[in-house]
């Protein structure tokens, strides 16, 4: 296997509270409303590369040692989530759980620098090694905001001295990795990006609603099952929902 340096970095979309398994139309549009937003993160992250879709979060990957770009990165694929967001917002004609909490919706990233390996399994290339494990032990961490960067200090180190003061210190034990120092922003205090405001559109709201309902079809019938793979979306049955 090739072995290459490189910058790891996923996006990972967060704030939905608890649905109950039998509300699958609401499952059903949150799972839509994600892949829109996941969409959006993913056409705006220009020189970075997908390695994969994993549920709610898109992980990407940079080969090289020169990451003094990723603010500007970061800041561009904020910005493209909270333009498509607002236009959720503004499109929404619906009233279940899965369209309304897209208000609430956040945008966090962890990032980290190191080794990884390209592994071909049959028609796929996979990355792994050590650092992309990190990587994603990352995303269970002690970060106290709602919204945020994390970052290791192979990559915290890169970043120009200005912005570097803005972090915070946070040293994490993640499992199987052991003690780590880690190095958190503020999302406004690394990339403070709002997006140009939208006006309402009549057309695009009815236009929007057709597609939403097309596109859930299957999981609204049962052919697919919404929103499983999502890690920020915390599945109850209602046996277990009646005891909470």
């Amino acid at each position: 296997m090739a072995i290459e340096k490189a910058l790891l970095l996923i996006a990972d979309i967060g704030g939905y509270t608890r649905f109950m398994k039998q509300h699958r139309f609401s499952l059903a549009h949150a799972q839509d409303t994600i892949a829109q937003l996941l969409e959006a993160v993913i056409d705006a992250a220009s020189g970075l590369k997908l390695a994969k879709i994993e549920g709610d979060a898109a992980f990407f990957y940079l080969v090289g040692e020169d990451f003094k770009a990723i603010p500007r990165k970061v800041s561009n694929i904020r910005r493209a989530f909270l333009l498509r967001k607002q236009r959720l917002e503004l499109d929404r004609m619906c009233n279940c759980d899965g369209c309304l909490q897209v208000q609430g919706l956040t945008l966090k990233f962890v990032t980290h620098a190191g080794e990884i390996a390209f592994q071909r399994v049959k028609h796929l290339t996979e990355l792994a090694g050590v650092d992309v494990i990190l990587v994603h032990r990352m995303l269970k961490n002690d970060v106290p905001v709602r919204e945020y960067v994390l970052m290791t200090d192979s990559v915290i180190e890169q970043l120009e001295p200005e912005l570097r003061q803005r972090s915070r210190a946070l040293e994490h034990d993640f499992e199987g990795i052991g003690r780590t120092a880690t190095h958190y922003f503020e999302m406004d205090d690394f990339a403070a990006s709002p997006p140009v405001s939208l006006a309402p559109s009549l057309p695009r709201k009815l236009w929007n609603k057709v597609t939403l309902e097309l596109r859930s079809l299957p999981y609204l019938l049962g052919f697919k099952e919404p929103c499983q793979d999502f890690r920020n979306v915390e599945i109850v049955d209602g046996a277990d929902a009646a005891k909470t």
